[in-house]
């Protein structure tokens, strides 16, 4: 009987530590010393982008999650669509594990177009997200809208910005536009609740590339372009689940990364987009400086920061992956790892695989594979495995 009341008494007392400390973690508070509350574009932002935010603070202080535009939806040589029942990425078949971030893009559904500028359906795009987001997956959204003026592509540079904020003629196309954009981007759940993403609209502004980008635009024009499309998501159409990153192209000697910034309470992320043309050295200076600016200004207002695009290019449309012959089989840890490791960045973006000819991600087999696989195992290049096992 005694042997039966301690037993008793033990496991009660098991119980009691059990519940004690699961009160604890519970009431354990979201925000502490080493994380701030942060000052969010949408004070009505949801848990899940609270919690995303969080996770990308906690992550750039182990290092750096790698991405890939695209990855899921096509590669060398694939697509989705030929193999709807399995979820490939040329990363995966390289390193057996998927990058921790995967790029988008929601070019087409403005116009409600069924599938995306690089032909991508609207309804795999969603599929993969969704998938994605299940694994512990990080989701950017790029747009690289029409031209609104002329309904060509977004690299027509006819002027258009000032057609569509103020009282210009084309706003309530522009509106149109938002509609279906917050439309789709709501319609991204899993488990009944919208998925977080990170939304990285109109980039590489400071390039002349773009309808919205100089000298097609001036900064004011898109500054209220920036701030018309914020309050429009977010308020008008009560678009919740995004975190707003401000990325221009590498900065030239005079530029001004500030120059075109709608202001804090319209930014959440800083980021740029920054290529290697063939040239390892510029490459190398231009992403150590132009991070380093992003860095101090990232501090001073509380803001998280990434490398938003990059990759090595060759002149024109193909990529120097394909070439016969390219300068540096080793780049991943010959040029671009020394150059971001420590850097605080809190993800690096690789543009796309097998869309147009280029290749921006070795793929198996290829004469950087071994480069890329000793760059996975770099102790600061986080992979979906390693976000997931970070603790925040």
């Amino acid at each position: 009987m005694g042997c039966k009341i301690c037993d008793f008494q033990k496991r009660l007392a098991t119980i009691l530590i059990v519940g004690f400390i699961t009160i604890f973690n519970s009431c354990k508070p979201f925000y502490n010393m080493v994380y701030k509350k942060p000052l969010l574009v949408d004070t009505k932002a949801s848990k899940q982008v609270k919690i995303l935010h969080k996770k990308l603070f906690y992550l750039s202080k182990e290092g750096f999650a790698v991405g890939h535009q695209d990855a899921t939806a096509y590669g060398i040589g694939w697509k989705h669509a030929d193999f709807p029942n399995l979820i490939k990425s040329d990363v995966y078949d390289m390193v057996e594990d998927f990058p921790a971030v995967y790029g988008f893009d929601i070019s087409g559904i403005e116009l409600g177009n069924a599938n995306n500028i690089d032909g991508v359906p609207f309804n795999t795009m969603k599929a993969l997200m969704v998938d994605a987001y299940s694994k512990g997956g990080i989701i950017t959204v790029s747009w690289h809208a029409d031209n609104p003026k002329t309904n060509s592509n977004s690299w027509d540079t006819t002027p258009a910005v000032n057609e569509i904020i103020g009282e210009g003629a084309l706003v309530e196309k522009y509106e149109s536009w938002l509609s279906k954009v917050a439309v789709f981007l709501k319609s991204v759940k899993h488990k009944g609740r919208e998925i977080p993403i990170i939304f990285r609209p109109y980039h590489e502004m400071n390039g002349g590339w773009f309808w919205w980008g100089n000298p097609n635009c001036n900064s004011i024009e898109y500054i209220q372009l920036w701030r018309h499309t914020v309050y429009s998501l977010r308020d008008k159409y009560e678009v919740h689940n995004l975190i707003y990153v401000y990325a221009p192209n590498k900065l030239n000697p005079n530029d001004d990364y500030m120059e075109y910034y709608p202001g804090d309470r319209f930014v959440d992320v800083l980021g740029i987009d920054i290529y290697d043309f063939q040239n390892a050295v510029e490459y190398s200076n231009s992403v150590v400086n132009d991070l380093g600016i992003i860095k101090n200004i990232a501090n001073e207002k509380y803001k998280l920061y990434a490398l938003t695009e990059t990759g090595i290019h060759k002149s024109g449309d193909i990529n120097w992956f394909i070439e016969a012959s390219y300068p540096d089989q080793n780049w991943f840890n010959n040029v671009l790892y020394p150059n971001i490791e420590n850097s605080g960045i809190s993800w690096v973006l690789f543009w796309r695989n097998g869309c147009g000819g280029e290749q921006y991600m070795p793929n198996k087999a290829h004469k950087s594979e071994a480069d890329f696989k000793a760059f996975a195992k770099q102790p600061q290049a986080l992979f979906l495995k390693d976000i997931n096992n970070i603790k925040y």
